[in-house]
């Protein structure tokens, strides 16, 4: 690997502190609007606007995943990726069209001020408590792993320019993500995701524009990658057991998977008005589509440029790590390591300041939401409490924070892992409510039980690369509820 050296690191470093205190003095400023309640500290106070919703939206529905884990993936596995792209933009615009306007109408309905809360209310007095308890469960442990996820991948960007250890860069992001958290909650992730989404919008642009410049097109790009490995040139991924058709709906359902991701919902029940979604979608979908499909791209071109991050990894004893792990974990540098190669010294830190700030904004979000289900939803005696929400935040932090330095696995399997989770055990649940449906207590706790195990069990099955895991963890919760509803049926 090439690192930056002598005044190409010190002009590199000085980019990135000062790109990284920019993104910090901009999440801090939100502390002069900001009013010591549960309400504004969880939900900026339901007043935040089309532009901030979906650009934040946008930005912590990616960020880790998308600069880290998708160009990774991307990298290791060759051209198929872009049907993994495609459908789970396709699965994400399900949800915009017919679930976060009814979300956002819901949450003011019942007065919720998390997502447990929202699934488990028909109206302000008519709370479920045990299946609210057992949402804000899950949203504790799946959210504080996705969490993890994002600390992990700012180690990465870290790792990539200076070559620290990941669990410095671990708790350096832990301390940011407080610091974020403490100085304005929902309201200071909101203005920091959206400042880091236009620089990352900008880098990706040009980092893209500079790699095929350097490879010669998109012709260029595939011989390359095919004279390199025939399996990375595929159009559609080989020896599928179900077909591609199985396979394609799979991360439709991935996509979808967005209706169980309390820190992406939580931003439609901030934004103002739900008369205003209709210009938050445009918006979303201007930015998310194009940044989704850059970051596979961008995958492909590290591998086409940098083929040596592929080679066999020497070191394996280092913590037991095996060999697909240690690639896995090579791989997902490619972004950073490609913008060393491509840009000016300053433009790499403006690019890893914006990737190291984003991931650690998506961290205090999913935080933040787990602080939620913690006081509004586990202990709701401390619902209204200031001081115990932002006690809750201290100790989520320090549980992602142990989560990442010792789970055995790369940022897009962890993100994966609770995307799935949380999407199989809450999602059904809450499309029901959304829909009016009635869901009895042994009902909603069954379906997240089965929801569970429908992941874990398809995750274990040896067909995980054939469907992803969300697609059987969405239908058995329904198929469930619908032979409650009409046992009768044939």
């Amino acid at each position: 690997m090439n690192w930056p050296q002598g005044g190409i690191l010190f002009w590199t470093i000085v980019s990135f502190v000062a790109f990284l205190g920019a993104f910090a003095v901009i999440g801090i400023q939100s502390v002069r609007v900001a009013q010591r309640t549960s309400t504004d500290y969880l939900l900026a106070g339901q007043s935040v606007n089309p532009w901030l919703t979906a650009l934040s939206s946008m930005a912590t529905n990616n960020s880790g995943y998308a600069f880290i884990g998708l160009v990774g993936f991307a990298y290791r596995f060759g051209l198929h990726t872009i049907w993994l792209s495609v459908a789970w933009i396709l699965g994400d615009l399900l949800v915009w069209l017919f679930v976060h306007k009814r979300v956002r109408i819901h949450a003011e309905r019942v007065e919720a001020k998390s997502v447990p809360s929202l699934l488990g209310s028909t109206s302000p007095s008519e709370r479920n408590p045990l299946l609210i308890f057992a949402a804000g469960l899950l949203t504790f442990v799946f959210l504080g792993v996705y969490a993890a996820a994002q600390l992990k991948a700012g180690a990465t960007a870290l790792h990539s320019l200076f070559g620290w250890e990941m669990v410095v860069g671990i708790l350096l992001g832990a301390v940011i993500v407080v610091l974020y958290c403490f100085s304005g909650g929902l309201r200071a992730s909101i203005w920091t995701d959206c400042a880091q989404s236009l620089v990352m919008m900008v880098g990706l642009a040009m980092i893209l524009v500079l790699a095929m410049t350097e490879i010669g097109g998109p012709i260029a790009l595939i011989e390359n990658l095919r004279q390199q490995d025939p399996a990375l040139a595929l159009l559609f991924p080989p020896n599928l057991a179900f077909g591609f058709g199985l396979y394609f709906l799979g991360f439709v359902a991935g996509g979808f998977g967005a209706i169980g991701a309390p820190h992406i919902l939580i931003r439609s029940m901030a934004l103002k008005s739900p008369a205003q979604f209709q210009k938050t979608r445009r918006i979303y979908l201007a930015s998310f589509v194009p940044f989704v499909l850059a970051s596979a791209v961008i995958g492909l071109c590290t591998r086409a440029l940098m083929p040596e991050l592929a080679e066999p990894v020497t070191q394996m004893t280092v913590m037991g790590t095996d060999m697909d792990l240690a690639l896995t974990q090579q791989a997902e540098q490619s972004l950073p390591l490609l913008a060393m190669r491509l840009l000016p010294s300053v433009l790499v830190g403006m690019v890893l300041a914006a990737i190291f700030a984003a991931t650690m904004s998506t961290a205090d979000s999913q935080i933040l939401s787990c602080s939620a289900a913690v006081t509004q939803d586990m202990m709701p005696r401390w619902r209204s409490s200031y001081l115990a929400s932002k006690a809750a935040t201290l100790c989520v932090t320090a549980l992602a924070t142990a989560v990442a330095i010792f789970a055995g696995h790369g940022v897009f399997s962890l993100v994966l892992i609770a995307w799935s989770a949380l999407a199989a055990s809450l999602g059904p649940i809450l499309l029901l409510r959304l829909a009016g449906q009635p869901v009895p207590t042994a009902v909603g706790l069954t379906m997240m039980v089965v929801g569970l195990m429908a992941v874990v069990g398809w995750d274990q099955s040896g067909y995980q690369d054939d469907v992803f895991k969300l697609l059987p963890g969405l239908l058995l919760p329904f198929s469930f509820y619908l032979g409650y509803r009409f046992p009768n049926r044939r």
